[in-house]
């Protein structure tokens, strides 16, 4: 059994896709995977949130979403908004170690970024992840201001003991301009080791049988696909 938990330098950066690309190549090695989203904020009730998402892409139907609140921000602050009882991640680590007990994979993504709280104490993902002794795949922007974001991440988890599963850009563009090529270099820098990933701008808009291949080639070995991060550095990468 293995808990992996997916987070982002801030919202908007690809955590959903992400999550699916690894659902999927997970399922194709015959892996059997549940994915959680602790709590889905900015969604009412009855519409679809990310889970459905990676239900779409990945097939995944082992899907469990432990609190919802209409108001796109955070879980604490829609709770409260909201007028209900913030999310307890204390009880929501009980429940993934009870799924991983039976599961090959559970991947868990959060809201927002690392440290976005989940109710008036401040518990963050980060918590979760060192209560459940996973490790963190971060999900990175190729552009102007993903080193400063990136940084302040992977800074944030090692200062709390979280374990970095891997850094993957979420959405690089079919023409990445000038910063994102001088980035590259940068965030393997940062984060002491080789990109974990790469997935291209557009991917949550294929078809399934398309979104594994794509996530397979835009996943390192370590994550379950073939991504080579010298091959994708030599491309692109400025000198």
């Amino acid at each position: 059994m293995s808990v992996l938990m997916v987070t982002g330098t801030c919202t908007g950066v690809g955590k959903t896709i992400v999550t699916a690309a690894l659902a999927t190549v997970a399922r194709a090695r015959g892996s059997s995977v549940a994915v959680v989203k602790p709590g889905q904020t900015g969604v009412a009730p009855g519409e679809p949130g990310d889970l459905d998402e990676v239900a779409r892409l990945a097939g995944v139907d082992d899907l469990h979403e432990f609190a919802r609140f209409p108001d796109p921000l955070s879980p604490a602050a829609a709770a409260r908004r909201a007028g209900l009882p913030p999310l307890r991640l204390a009880d929501v680590a009980g429940q993934i170690s009870k799924l991983a007990d039976s599961r090959s994979l559970v991947l868990v993504e959060g809201a927002g970024g690392l440290l976005v709280r989940y109710d008036a104490e401040g518990t963050t993902l980060a918590d979760l992840a060192r209560w459940l002794n996973a490790a963190v795949v971060v999900v990175a922007r190729p552009d102007l201001g993903t080193l400063n974001h990136t940084a302040l991440t992977l800074e944030a988890m090692a200062h709390r003991g979280v374990q970095l599963a891997g850094v993957v850009i979420g959405s690089w563009p079919a023409e990445p301009d000038l910063a994102m090529r001088s980035n590259i270099t940068d965030l393997e820098t940062i984060a002491a080791r080789p990109l974990a990933g790469v997935l291209p701008a557009g991917a949550g808009a294929l078809d399934p049988a398309e979104f594994l291949l794509t996530a397979r080639a835009g996943l390192a070995p370590a994550l379950g696909g073939t991504f080579d991060a010298a091959t994708f550095r030599n491309t692109y990468a400025l000198d």
